[in-house]
C-alpha cells in the first residue's frame, strides 16, 4: 500500500506549473492577491497589504503535514495563485485540495482546470489516494459550480462549521472524488482543457 508520503514535488502541465511554495513567491502573490474579494469566503482574513500576504505565506509554510504550491502560468512566467494538499490521512489514504485562489486575470482560464488535473492525477496515480475532498463556503456559489463542473460529488453541508476572522459563521459545503471515479473526472477535465484551447469552455 502506498504510504502517501507527501514530499515537495513540481507538477507541470501545458499551461501551468505547480511548484513548492516558498517565501520567494510572496511579492508576486501580493501583487495579484491583495485586496481581492475572494478572501471574504476564506479562513485567513483579508489580505490588504504585502505584509498580510507575507503573514499568510509564512502561516501556510508552518503547517506541518500540508504541501503548498505556487501556480505559475507558463505562457507569461507569472505567478497565478496558490493551492495545496491538506488534511492528509495516510492511514485512510485520503487528502484535501484546498486553500486555492488565483489572481483575477487567471480566473476562468485553463489555469484552475489544469491545476486541479495535476493535483488529482498526482493524488490518485502517485500517492495512491482513494478519496480526495474539497470544501467551500456555502455562500461561494462560483466555487461550488466550479467544483461540481469537474465531476466531484456533493456530500453535504457542515452547518456553523467555522467562525471566520470577521466573525461570520461559515457553513462549509463538502465534495469528494473517489479513486473509482477518477477516470471519469480525468476525461471531463480533459474535455474542459480542450474547450479552453478551442474557445468553447463554459463561462
Amino acid at each position: 500500500m502506498n504510504p502517501m508520503l507527501l514530499t515537495p514535488v513540481t507538477l507541470t502541465g501545458n499551461h501551468v506549473r505547480l511548484e513548492p511554495l516558498t517565501e520567494a513567491h510572496i511579492p508576486a502573490l501580493a501583487e495579484i492577491g491583495t485586496g481581492q474579494d475572494f478572501w471574504h469566503f476564506m479562513l485567513y482574513g483579508e489580505m490588504r497589504t504585502d505584509a498580510d500576504m507575507r503573514g499568510w505565506v509564512m502561516d501556510i509554510l508552518s503547517r506541518k503535514g500540508d504541501l503548498p504550491f505556487a501556480a505559475i502560468h507558463l505562457a507569461t512566467g507569472r505567478v497565478a495563485g496558490a493551492t495545496r494538499y491538506l488534511s492528509v490521512s495516510p492511514k485512510d489514504r485520503g487528502l484535501e485540495i484546498g486553500g486555492t485562489w488565483y489572481g483575477p486575470q487567471f480566473q476562468r482560464t485553463a489555469v484552475n482546470t489544469e491545476c486541479k488535473y495535476l493535483l488529482l492525477q498526482h493524488a490518485f496515480e502517485t500517492l495512491g489516494a482513494i478519496r480526495v475532498q474539497l470544501k467551500t463556503d456555502s455562500r461561494n456559489l462560483r466555487s461550488q459550480r466550479a467544483i461540481e463542473r469537474i465531476g466531484a460529488v456533493k456530500e453535504g453541508t457542515l452547518r456553523n462549521h467555522m467562525i471566520l476572522p470577521d466573525g461570520v459563521i461559515r457553513h462549509s459545503v463538502y465534495y469528494s472524488i473517489l479513486d473509482s471515479e477518477w477516470d471519469g473526472v480525468r476525461r471531463r477535465l480533459g474535455e474542459m482543457m480542450r474547450g479552453y484551447e478551442t474557445g468553447s469552455a463554459p463561462a
